[in-house]
């Protein structure tokens, strides 16, 4: 991709992504994430109604006049995007590959995050850890992080999200809000997700297209694996064929479903056709 098209889509999800951010999810997301607690910020005059306990005894005895202690919530967590960009993540039948719709997604996260005051960092992965992005604040940084969510080549085609999220739990040692972006084509992962879910505030985002569900009917149509590589024709005119397309679909969603309610992940299935702001507005609020 040509520098001055990749800064033109850069700059197109930072103006789409920073308004969402700023009018519909930065208090759902600050509302859903709380801080670490509660830290004493100043003192002021008592008001009737103000609670008793809150009374600053040292104070209200030196100025004799009651007053009482203010305290703040401590935010500046931190938050990790852990982005899957193996060979599935390009599959799109739309003009909006997933990678590019990802991409948005990490840029409302990330620009939420920051006008709470929360740092964002991104792991970008296959079957290993491509690309590991330090937390930062600033909009540079999220600038780099949306262009690397688009443009960055790994060097595998295939996934093992298992294996990034034991390398994650070791590179990021204090407690973080993990938000899991992936297809999750993936079976067996409930381990995996548990031991995470444990450490961290881990949030899974399931990203599919409309065409993983259901096979249109096209005729002899020459399908390819973008993380194997392999090409088969299939009979797309076939009932059963279509059948089995749609079977091993929901037989995939019910595993991975029942493997994030099992280690207690809270998650949020997100089509490419229908958008991405329901979903992530229902997760938040269900928090």
């Amino acid at each position: 991709m040509e520098t001055s098209e990749l800064l033109k889509k850069v700059r197109k999800i930072e103006i789409k992504t920073k308004g969402l951010s700023k009018q519909v999810f930065s208090g759902e997301y600050h509302s859903a994430f709380k801080g670490r607690g509660m830290a004493f910020s100043e003192v002021r005059n008592y008001i009737p109604g103000d609670e008793i306990r809150t009374i600053d005894w040292n104070v209200t005895a030196r100025f004799n006049e009651p007053y009482v202690k203010v305290f703040e919530e401590e935010r500046e967590l931190t938050v990790m995007l852990i982005v899957d960009i193996s060979g599935s993540e390009s599959f799109g039948s739309d003009d909006l590959l997933k990678r590019e719709f990802i991409a948005e997604i990490g840029a409302v996260l990330a620009f939420s995050a920051t006008q709470n005051n929360d740092k964002i960092g991104a792991i970008l992965f296959s079957d290993q850890i491509e690309l590991y992005i330090p937390p930062k604040k600033g909009r540079k940084h999220i600038l780099r992080i949306i262009r690397e969510l688009i443009e960055f080549k790994p060097n595998s085609t295939l996934t093992n999200v298992g294996e990034v999220l034991q390398n994650f739990n070791n590179l990021i040692k204090k407690r973080a809000i993990a938000f899991l972006i992936s297809d999750f084509l993936e079976s067996k992962l409930e381990n995996a997700l548990k031991i995470t879910a444990k450490k961290h505030d881990l949030i899974a985002l399931r990203i599919f297209d409309a065409r993983e569900k259901e096979l249109p009917d096209t005729g002899m149509t020459l399908f390819s694996d973008s993380e194997t590589g392999q090409n088969k024709w299939i009979n797309t005119s076939s009932k059963s064929v279509r059948d089995i397309y749609y079977n091993n679909f929901l037989s995939r969603e019910h595993g991975i479903l029942e493997s994030f309610k099992k280690s207690k992940v809270d998650h949020a299935n997100i089509c490419l056709q229908s958008g991405y702001i329901y979903p992530l507005m229902n997760l938040f609020k269900k928090r």
